[in-house]
């Protein structure tokens, strides 16, 4: 049997925290900073926990089945 391979685009997006939760990042911080408020950008910059209705579908693409 082959092995089970993660989907590396979610790799790339999503981390496990030592309790077993996945980490994101936030939307909207890449560019056009300059209209965005400097608390509405710090806010950003911070990780965010998925939220539990999706966290079962995004460990599946992580492989941790």
């Amino acid at each position: 049997m082959p092995k089970m391979k993660s989907n590396r685009a979610a790799a790339k997006r999503f981390r496990t925290t030592a309790k077993g939760k996945v980490k994101r990042s936030h939307a909207f911080h890449r560019h056009i900073l300059s209209s965005k408020s400097r608390k509405r950008k710090k806010h950003l910059e911070f990780s965010a926990i998925v939220d539990k209705t999706n966290e079962k579908k995004v460990k599946r693409m992580l492989v941790y089945v």
